[in-house]
């Protein structure tokens, strides 16, 4: 387990390898093309120092990389390796942590997000008021100021859903996220309007977890998998604690995050059924959360090796 920017360079440096590799170039070929030492050609490629976008750039031009798709997210992560990068969220880098900096950069170029919820609803599918009402509990004493520009940040992340080509979104909630009264009663109505609504979007699929499905897997908390178009290799699971975030990068650890979302999957809800149950606790919240809507039968989640071997603290959101 790795920080977000370590995580960042080695595996930026390890495509950039392999892409030299691909155009048939030596590190000696590639730094004598750019007027570079070969040393700082192997820094990259090692991870072991940064690389700014614009390198980045001149280095794909060298190895004759068009994809521009690949382009653009080589040169994000360049960005987020060395804790910057150029987005639109650099302009709150005095408010938010570099390592949330970097979670949005990897947001604003993944092709793809699973995410787990188990206490409140996922960051991209917040409205304005729920986003208040967590900011300001987990950040107690915050100036009004500073809330407003945390809740703008939270709000501004949720372009990916609304993109040209939008970022699809597999999310699985407990159901305590529906019954969880965040802001008070108004704010969780118009949060579960607003949940039923972006869980429409053809590319937004949200599946439930109701009570009565016991524990499961994914119980120890939380967890965001990232994937990335063109290349399998930059996929990253996402933990966040109190203080700091950790990534997860190696293949075994993918592989086991993965295969933890897909029986989640396969024992929540249907989105169908989860619309539903959403829509039940909307009328009142006093239906039995284990009466499953339309009289499905509810099933029980089997257990397995928790993914990691290890506890994960709530995702960014």
């Amino acid at each position: 387990m790795r920080n977000g920017p370590a995580v960042r360079r080695r595996k930026l440096g390890e495509e950039l390898r392999s892409l030299r590799q691909n155009s048939g170039l030596t590190s000696r070929d590639a730094a004598g093309m750019l007027g570079w030492h070969q040393s700082k050609v192997s820094r990259i490629e090692t991870g072991t120092s940064g690389v700014t976008p614009g390198d980045v750039t001149r280095l794909l031009d060298a190895y004759g990389v068009d994809d521009r798709q690949l382009r653009s997210l080589l040169q994000v992560l360049a960005g987020s390796a060395g804790g910057g990068g150029s987005g639109w969220w650099h302009a709150y880098r005095g408010l938010i942590p570099p390592q949330y900096r970097d979670f949005i950069s990897l947001e604003s170029q993944a092709d793809a997000a699973r995410t787990l919820e188990t206490s409140v609803v996922p960051g991209l599918l917040q409205t304005a008021d729920y986003a208040r009402a967590v900011t300001r509990s987990s950040l107690d004493g915050l100036p009004s100021a500073q809330l407003d520009s945390l809740v703008e940040v939270r709000l501004a992340r949720q372009s990916v859903l609304h993109a040209r080509r939008p970022l699809r979104l597999s999310a699985v909630l407990d159901e305590a996220v529906l019954r969880r009264e965040v802001g008070g009663p108004r704010v969780m109505e118009q949060q579960l309007h607003h949940l039923a609504r972006t869980a429409q979007l053809p590319h937004v699929t949200l599946q439930l977890l109701p009570f009565r499905a016991g524990s499961y897997i994914g119980l120890t908390g939380p967890f965001v998998i990232f994937s990335f178009p063109s290349t399998s290799d930059l996929d990253v699971v996402v933990l966040d604690h109190l203080t700091s975030s950790l990534y997860l990068e190696r293949r075994e650890d993918l592989e086991a995050y993965s295969s933890a979302f897909r029986t989640m999957q396969a024992h929540a809800l249907s989105p169908e059924r989860s619309l539903d149950l959403i829509a039940a606790v909307g009328r009142g919240g006093q239906a039995e959360s284990s009466d499953c809507p339309r009289g499905a039968r509810c099933p029980t989640v089997s257990h397995g090796p928790r993914p990691g071997g290890g506890a994960a603290a709530a995702a960014p959101g």
